[in-house]
């Protein structure tokens, strides 16, 4: 038998040990953001274009080096349907005038970067008249002589790098006693800064069920337009798992209303329904498309409803979809909180009947997120909440008592970081 004595050295040792442990806790962690990629691209001299919707200025670079600066007209309501797409994407094509379909208007030197979204000088009508409002479909506008000489200063491929906000310097003290979860893997995050509060294998993939559900969104609202209708087919009922109140075959809804049952009651035939527009192997290739564009670089999805247990990611790269969807498609998160947007018009469902699977919707800090659950999984949840001004998001995968470690994680930044 082994005695269980410590020598002096074997005490030492483990006191060694223990403070090089404390040190690396005490050491800050924060996330990596879309705007930290502008200094790696500078620092590897690189050609791209940077938009900066928050400072409202585009920005070309060659070889690392600024080049142009030019002030951005207009840009997409992020607080409504039509934000504009935010994420690293490269110039697809370019066309000297390009038209329009949803505006029904003409846009100089167009420099089409992904799905719905270009870069372009000042929209007119055919009668010549110009478009002139406050916000864009969700494209980016220049001066037209801007546009001109970005588009003929630009190459195809060159990177575009879209930011939404640049990254919020904030210093929280730091706090231990992380508490014991069920769940395989979480994180708990600032949203705006990217500092990590507490984590577990938050890098490592995991199934993440109906989660899956929230990039489908994504990916059909920045390729589709949302007032075209589909028609509710056999086929697609019998795709999916389960069955939705109300959507009923032989029915015809538009877009932007099946996201009702999918983002409230995570219904997989909405999923399907809306994967009709663009073909469901193409609509999972945009999914994938936009998670590498967003920084979710350890995501795969290989269907659109989350039912497979393939479609994995990690929690860090859910933190990246969670600021993604709270800075640029906020009525999706309004909707998980089971509320109407109707800024497209009115809602057939009657989505008071739904069963709304988001767990905090009479949370008043709770500004909204998803659940999803399969065997494979287990329970996983994306969540964000506003605690004293700040967005913080809560993610957990392969958890056994969903609301019990929310409610954990949830108590311990109150007491360590957000005691009022």
């Amino acid at each position: 038998m082994f005695s269980a004595e410590k020598t002096e050295g074997e005490i030492a040792l483990i006191n060694a040990l223990n403070l090089d442990f404390s040190r690396q806790e005490k050491d800050p962690v924060y996330l990596k953001m879309l705007s930290d990629l502008k200094d790696e691209y500078i620092l590897n001299k690189k050609d791209f274009l940077e938009v900066n919707l928050e400072q409202m200025e585009m920005n070309l670079f060659y070889k690392g080096l600024l080049i142009k600066k030019v002030p951005i007209l207009a840009k997409g309501n992020s607080q409504g349907w039509g934000g504009s797409a935010v994420g690293l994407y490269r110039i697809i094509r370019g066309f000297k005038l390009s038209f329009s379909s949803i505006e029904e208007v003409y846009m100089p030197y167009a420099l089409h970067y992904y799905g719905k979204y270009y870069i372009h000088g000042e929209p007119y009508y055919p009668g010549g008249q110009k478009l002139i409002s406050s916000f864009s479909g969700g494209c980016l506008r220049l001066k037209d002589q801007d546009a001109q000489e970005i588009f003929e200063l630009s190459d195809l491929n060159m990177p575009v790098l879209v930011i939404d906000k640049d990254k919020k310097d904030f210093n929280y003290p730091v706090a231990n006693n992380v508490p014991q979860l069920s769940a395989k893997s979480f994180l708990a995050a600032d949203l705006d800064s990217g500092y990590v509060f507490a984590q577990k294998d938050s890098s490592e993939a995991f199934p993440i069920a109906s989660l899956t559900k929230l990039m489908t969104a994504v990916a059909v609202i920045e390729n589709i337009n949302l007032k075209r209708s589909v028609l509710i087919r056999q086929r697609m009922l019998d795709s999916g798992y389960g069955t939705t109140e109300g959507l009923d075959l032989g029915e015809r809804f538009r877009v932007v209303e099946l996201f009702y049952p999918l983002l409230i009651e995570s219904s997989n035939d909405a999923a399907f329904a809306l994967t009709w527009f663009l073909g469901r192997e193409k609509t999972i290739d945009l999914m994938n498309e936009k998670a590498k564009a967003i920084l979710m670089k350890n995501t795969r999805f290989v269907e659109p409803s989350g039912f497979d247990p393939g479609n994995v990611s990690t929690a860090q790269d859910l933190f990246h979809l969670a600021r993604y969807i709270l800075n640029n498609r906020y009525p999706m998160l309004e909707i998980t909180k089971g509320n109407k947007v109707t800024s497209f018009g009115s809602v057939k469902f009657d989505i008071e009947k739904f069963w709304n699977k988001n767990i905090f919707i009479y949370d008043p800090t709770f500004l909204g997120g998803k659940t999803g659950f399969i065997k494979e999984s287990k329970h996983t949840a994306v969540f964000i909440f506003k605690l004293e001004q700040r967005n913080i998001a809560i993610i957990l995968l392969g958890s056994t008592n969903l609301r019990q470690d929310t409610q954990k994680l949830y108590i311990w930044l109150q007491e360590n970081y957000f005691a009022s």
